[in-house]
This record gives C-alpha cells, structure tokens and sequence, in this order.
C-alpha cells in the first residue's frame, strides 16, 4: 500500500454513476402533515413497493437508503400517488418515531424569514459536482473482500486478521501525530488518508457500516 490511495477503475465507475430521480413527498396518512421530501429511483420505488417501507436514493451518498434501517423511525407505507406529468410521488405513511434527522416530527418545522439566510439554492448544484468518497472507498474495500482479490493489499489484510488491521490502524495513527507536529500540510493530509482507509479497512472488518456511524454523529449533533 503506497501513501498515496489511488483513484482506480472500480472507484471511477463509482463516481460516474447517473440515476434517474423524482421528487417523493412524504406525509402522514393519518394527518397530512408533509414529514420530508426525498428522491426515489426506479430501483428505490420497486424496493419501496416490495417491502412496503420508503426507500430513496442519497445523492450525497451515490446509493440507496431505507429510511430508518438504523434509526428504527421507519416509514410503512399506506398508499403511493403521482402527479399529472407523471414526475412526482406523493407517499403516504405510518411514521414510526420522528421523520427528521434532527429529532423533530417533521423536516418542516421552521418558518421562512430570510430568503438569504435560511435557504440554499445551491445545495444540489454542489451535491452534483461533490462526491462522498468515504461510500465509494467501503464499498471498494468491501468487493476487495468479499471478491478475495488476490493482489489487493486489502484483502490481504483481511487474511491476516483483526490483530494485523488494528496494528496497522495503530501505526497509522501515529504517523498522523508525528506529521502533524513535524512535516508539510501535504504530508499530513497524505497520513491522514492513509489513515482513514485503515480505519474503513477495519469497520469493514468489524461489519460497522458507514451509514451507522453517520446516524450516531446525527444523534451527537442534537
């Protein structure tokens, strides 16, 4: 393993991965109140009608999401409507616990004051020149695994087993340290990513997913 993570095939088709979306409005069947706005894919909506619970496509995250598989603030579904062209969902479900990540009942509990202020239309203009990196690096080190590549320096670090992951982790960890304290801003990013792909190596490992992590940072930020 270089210091350097490189970007290769498998990670670009990654990123270059387009979906088709729409719009899904989700409300409470009971009371109508408008819980969130998501996106669905063609694949998100069959998973949806299979299991009868709202799945979407993150387009931070470039994957599909069930919502509340790690919350449990699942949403079943009651009944699915689309509008007139044919390019939005209105979905009606039993909300179980809070629809929003930041613990309220609906992603819609705050009124508009400042147009400036309180809104960014540039959000998804930045989500599509973004990517996540993190999602695409777990699930490259995840086929390495799963595949058993036989050249892969991951998976050769899964054969040799959690001890060798931790170890490494640990090595890792103090090159952070000792280029944070004596080298370049370069040198310390480059130990930084290092880092983190020993760190995913080893969530990997540990079958802690990324998706877990993100929802306990969600709980800390309330």
């Amino acid at each position: 393993m270089g210091k350097e993570i490189r970007m290769d095939k498998e990670i670009k088709k990654q990123e270059n991965k387009k979906v088709g979306l729409i719009p899904a409005i989700i409300q409470d069947y009971k009371t109508g109140e408008v819980l969130m706005l998501a996106y669905m894919s063609k694949e998100s909506l069959k998973k949806s009608l299979e299991t009868g619970t709202t799945w979407f496509w993150s387009r931070s995250r470039k994957k599909l999401w069930n919502k509340g598989e790690t919350s449990g603030n699942i949403q079943k579904i009651k009944d699915i409507k689309y509008d007139c062209y044919g390019n939005a969902l209105l979905v009606s479900v039993e909300q179980i616990g809070n629809a929003c990540h930041t613990g309220n009942r609906s992603c819609f509990y705050r009124n508009l004051k400042d147009i400036e202020k309180d809104l960014d239309f540039e959000r998804y203009l930045k989500e599509d020149r973004e990517e996540n990196i993190l999602d695409v690096l777990y699930e490259v080190v995840e086929n390495r695994i799963k595949n058993k590549v036989p050249d892969s320096y991951t998976y050769r670090l899964h054969k040799e087993g959690l001890d060798k992951i931790i170890k490494k982790f640990g090595e890792e960890s103090m090159e952070v340290i000792l280029a944070a304290k004596h080298q370049k801003k370069q040198d310390v990013i480059n130990e930084i990513a290092d880092l983190i792909y020993h760190l995913i190596v080893l969530m990997v490992e540990k079958k802690i997913t990324l998706d877990q992590v993100y929802e306990e940072l969600r709980k800390r930020r309330k």
